[in-house]
C-alpha cells in the first residue's frame, strides 16, 4: 500500500521560509521506503540550520525515502541522493517523490565500501546526510570507509548523522578513530525538536556530526 505523508517545516502561516514536504512512503517491509524517527529528526535539524546549507555540496546516504535531502534541496543545496545498486524500487520512489516536492535533487546509486565509478564521479561535498546508517554493524565498517573518503579532500566538509541508541556505541567510536575521525558535535534529539513533533520520536535519538581528523 502506498501512503503519502506530509512533513512541516517552520510555521506555514507565519514563516514565509516554511514549507510542507510530501512523502511516497510503501508501507510494506522494505524499510527503505518507510520514514523512520531519524529522518525525522535529521531532516528537522537540517531546517534548523538551514543557513549552513544555502549553496553547499550535500550528499544523502542510504537516503530512502529522502526526508533530510529534499528539506536540504528546499533550503538551497545542491543535493545528490543516493542508495545502494540494487535498490530498484528505492531509486523510483526517489524520482517520485522528488517530483512530488518540485526538488530538484540528483540521484544515483552509492554502495558503502566499493570504490568505484560512482564515488569516483561524485562532486566532492561539503555535507554528508545519513539517517539512521548506523543499523546494521555489519555495516558499519564499509560506511565509515565511504564517509572517510569522501570528507578527506575537505576539512571543513561534515558528516551529520542520526542513530537510535540502539547502535553499539563502542563500535561506533572505535570506527571513529580507525577512519581518522572526530566528532565535533554529539546531542539528543530531544534537545532540538519542536513539541509537536517529540511526539515523532517513539525511540531514542542521538545526532553527531563527524570530520576528518587533520
Amino acid at each position: 500500500m502506498i501512503t503519502i505523508s506530509e512533513h512541516v517545516f517552520g510555521e506555514m502561516e507565519n514563516d514565509p521560509d516554511g514549507f510542507c514536504i510530501k512523502i511516497r512512503e510503501v508501507m510494506q517491509e522494505d524499510y527503505g521506503l518507510y520514514i523512520w524517527p531519524c529522518s525525522i529528526a535529521l531532516a528537522e535539524y537540517v531546517w534548523q540550520q538551514r543557513h549552513r546549507f544555502v549553496g553547499t555540496t550535500v550528499l544523502e546516504l542510504g537516503a530512502g525515502t529522502a526526508l533530510p535531502g529534499i528539506v536540504a534541496s528546499k533550503v538551497g543545496a545542491n543535493v545528490t541522493l543516493t542508495d545502494r545498486s540494487d535498490a530498484n524500487e528505492v531509486f523510483e520512489n526517489m524520482m517520485e517523490t522528488t517530483a512530488l516536492n518540485g526538488a530538484n535533487c540528483k540521484i544515483q546509486s552509492l554502495t558503502w565500501g566499493e570504490f568505484d565509478e560512482s564515488l569516483f564521479n561524485l562532486e566532492v561535498p561539503n555535507i554528508i546526510l545519513g539517517a539512521d546508517v548506523l543499523y546494521e554493524s555489519k555495516d558499519f565498517d564499509d560506511l565509515f570507509a565511504t564517509v572517510s573518503f569522501l570528507l578527506h579532500d575537505d576539512p571543513e566538509a561534515v558528516f551529520i548523522t542520526t542513530y537510535q541508541r540502539r547502535s553499539g556505541h563502542r563500535l561506533i567510536e572505535y570506527l571513529v578513530a580507525k577512519w581518522n575521525l572526530r566528532c565535533t558535535k554529539l546531542i539528543d534529539a530531544f534537545s532540538f525538536m519542536p513539541c509537536h513533533k517529540e511526539y515523532s520520536l517513539s525511540v531514542s535519538i542521538e545526532l553527531v556530526e563527524l570530520q576528518c581528523q587533520m
